[in-house]
């Protein structure tokens, strides 16, 4: 007699989760790491509000999801960086698809993703993996047995005025695989403290209310004096 794996149960609960192109849909446009109205994901999601409220529902009820209410406003947002890394992993096992844009607009916003976008707190698309790639010829991050900061990058990080807040569960470094480069960026708290400076010191900026991003005039210079990043790869 075969005895079944306790943990199997979990597991096609968690996958039956995501198994459903609302849902998925929802948790892709979650990875931007801010907090969404019921109401702006269900038109984003081109569902009805009744219909979108049961589904976040069930992505709350399995821990994907956090919510609290402001008023008449329900807000959503990931439960936590975990949750974040299990959505991009799973983006990024996905053949690109050969469906063409079907409008300009999502031609520019799926071009302007692939460019630059946050993923959850860190930085992702070419952007992200310009910056991994010119930390790691630094030595400021090694790669060969995993993502690691080095003691130059920890000292790196310090010169430039970027905070390391260690503690917790969550790795300094850690490698994240890019759905659009497939290839991995840099994750974790360095990951996600370097976003975080870059957004306000004003080096990158926000396109709309999505994941995109780009950099700004000042942000060219600052990462070409402080990694070397040349403007080909920042544009």
């Amino acid at each position: 007699m075969t005895t079944k794996d306790p943990q199997a149960p979990d597991l096609a609960a968690l996958a039956g989760l995501i198994a459903d192109e609302t849902r998925a849909t929802c948790l892709l446009a979650l990875l931007d790491g801010r907090a969404w109205t019921a109401g702006e994901l269900a038109r984003h999601a081109g569902v009805a509000a009744s219909t979108l409220s049961e589904h976040l529902s069930k992505l709350v009820a399995g821990g994907l999801l956090t919510e609290e209410r402001q008023g008449r406003h329900r807000y959503v947002r990931l439960a936590d960086a975990r949750v974040a890394h299990l959505v991009e992993d799973l983006a990024a096992q996905v053949a690109p698809t050969a469906r063409r844009p079907r409008t300009l607009r999502e031609s520019s916003a799926g071009s302007a993703m692939a460019r630059g976008r946050t993923c959850y707190d860190h930085l992702a698309g070419r952007l992200g993996i310009a910056v991994t790639d010119a930390l790691t010829a630094r030595g400021l991050l090694q790669q060969e047995t995993g993502f690691a900061l080095t003691d130059a990058g920890l000292r790196w990080f310090g010169s430039v005025g970027i905070g390391l807040e260690r503690g917790g569960r969550r790795p300094l470094a850690r490698a994240c695989l890019d759905w659009t480069e497939r290839r991995p960026h840099l994750a974790g708290l360095a990951g996600a403290a370097l976003c975080r400076h870059a957004l306000d010191a004003g080096w990158c900026v926000r396109i709309g209310s999505g994941r995109a991003v780009k950099v700004t005039e000042s942000g060219r210079r600052a990462f070409s004096a402080l990694l070397g990043i040349g403007e080909d790869a920042l544009r």
